[in-house]
This record gives C-alpha cells, sequence and structure tokens, in this order.
C-alpha cells in the first residue's frame, strides 16, 4: 500500500487552517502540488470542505507537528497508518458481538457530526452496518440522551479506513455537482 495520508485533501485543509507549517511541508506530506495547497489557503479550493483532522485519525502527532512548525526545512512523516492494518471486509453480513452492537449509535452519531451534510442515511447505514430508520432517529436527535460519546466506525471495525475515504469522497463529489447546479441554475434566473 501506498505511503500516503487518508484524504489528503481534507488533511491539507486542516493543516493550513490549525498550523502554521509551510505549504512544501503540507504539499509534501499530502501528495499535493504545492500551487494546490496555495490555493487551498487562498480560499479559492476545497472553501467548503472539513477539515480531517490527521491527528485524531491517527496519522500524525502533536509533536511531529509542532517540531516541523520550528524548522520548515523538516518534512512531517507519516505513522502508522491504521489502514495499512485492515482488511477489507468481505461483501458478506458477519456476525457483530454485542459489545460493538451497542456500540453502533455511537459511530452513527460521529459519521453525523464529522459529514451530517455530505452523507447520506444510506450511506451512514451502509457503512455501520445499520439501518436507515436508526440514523434518522439518531440524526432527528430521538436518541440523543443515549449518546454521550462519539466514537469514529473504523476504530469500533464497522468498517474500514477505505470504505469511509471512499464513501465521504463520493459524498463530497456529490455535493460539489449539486452547488453547481445550484449556481447555474441561480444564473440562469434574470435579476429585476
Amino acid at each position: 500500500m501506498e505511503n500516503k495520508p487518508l484524504m489528503p485533501l481534507a488533511t491539507a485543509v486542516w493543516l493550513v487552517d490549525n498550523t502554521s507549517l509551510s505549504f512544501s511541508q503540507i504539499s509534501k506530506f499530502c501528495q499535493l502540488h504545492e500551487l494546490e495547497v496555495q490555493s487551498i489557503a487562498d480560499g479559492e479550493e476545497a472553501y467548503n470542505m472539513k477539515g480531517l483532522n490527521p491527528i485524531a485519525s491517527g496519522q500524525l502527532t502533536k509533536d511531529e507537528i509542532k517540531r516541523c512548525e520550528e524548522d520548515h526545512s523538516t518534512d512531517l512523516n507519516l505513522q502508522n497508518n491504521k489502514s495499512q492494518n485492515v482488511h477489507i471486509r468481505s461483501k458478506t453480513k458477519k456476525y457483530l458481538p454485542l459489545s460493538v452492537r451497542s456500540e453502533r449509535p455511537k459511530a452513527i452519531a460521529w459519521l453525523i457530526r464529522e459529514y451530517g451534510k455530505i452523507l447520506t442515511d444510506i450511506q451512514i447505514a451502509k457503512l455501520t452496518s445499520s439501518t436507515k430508520p436508526t440514523v434518522a432517529n439518531i440524526r432527528a436527535g430521538n436518541q440523543a440522551q443515549q449518546i454521550t460519546e462519539f466514537k469514529n466506525p473504523t476504530d469500533l471495525g464497522l468498517c474500514s479506513y477505505e470504505e469511509l475515504e471512499k464513501i465521504v469522497n463520493k459524498g463530497q463529489r456529490k455535493a460539489e455537482r449539486e452547488q453547481k447546479a445550484k449556481a447555474k441554475e441561480m444564473a440562469k434566473i434574470p435579476s429585476l
């Protein structure tokens, strides 16, 4: 597998917004062109994209970021990427232990909190091996008193990092297409 961060564009957005790293450091780490990173910083590219925290996803440590912020000639080193250790889930449904089943609402709540505007209820249900009505209830807040913490579904083993990245990228592309279509419709409407 390639030594590449999970969701490089979203990771670059987070690094630009939350660190004082140079564009070249971010571009080398995320394997993007330096001008692409600069356009992210200028708000021309990925302006509506939510950044992915590489510390929370285990790709970087705070110490690593701090070390590179102090010396701009050094490069960020990717930590052991969890996605390399996770095998891809088979198409057949497998048995989920009761302990994991009880954690499922926390994973659904995490996905809604992080990617609620991008992912549909069906996509979230597919990732967490749940049902659409369950996701809709959690999104509506009907089970809010039971959910006190949020957990990443990949850490619980409900889905792999690759599956999460694939569905999030698909959702982002769909959101961008809808936004372009809406802008096109607004351009057609004559102003008074």
